[in-house]
């Protein structure tokens, strides 16, 4: 996507994105979550668990790469933004929940699965 502006390489990245984690066997539930915190790139199923996937595109791990692009603050939104959606969608009984990140360099994906993060998921006001 030669020319392309970043909005658009962000929507084709979770394209591609959404369609391998399809073919791994995960199921989409909504794409681009946005709530007053932020925004959830992809939340899909796998099996019963929710997962929340932030989607990260860089031409080169030149660096550090996709992944080492999500900071603290990125990561601060992507709970807050769970929590608002496990708030608005879960108030009685909460699924399993964790976070991946997808992360595209050139034309290689990395899935990292349950990456951890130091913060309780719950509902948030």
């Amino acid at each position: 996507m030669k020319g392309a502006t970043p909005p658009k390489l962000g929507a084709h990245a979770e394209q591609l994105a959404c369609a391998k984690l399809k073919q791994k066997g995960l199921d989409l539930v909504t794409r681009n979550y946005h709530c007053r915190y932020g925004e959830i790139d992809l939340i899909m199923r796998d099996g019963p668990t929710l997962v929340f996937i932030e989607v990260r595109q860089r031409r080169s791990s030149a660096y550090g790469g996709a992944a080492a692009s999500i900071d603290q603050i990125k990561l601060s939104k992507l709970v807050r933004s769970a929590q608002h959606y496990l708030g608005t969608h879960y108030a009685d009984q909460l699924p399993l929940c964790r976070f991946d990140v997808v992360a595209l360099e050139g034309d290689r994906m990395h899935w990292l699965t349950n990456i951890d993060i130091d913060q309780q998921i719950g509902p948030s006001g």
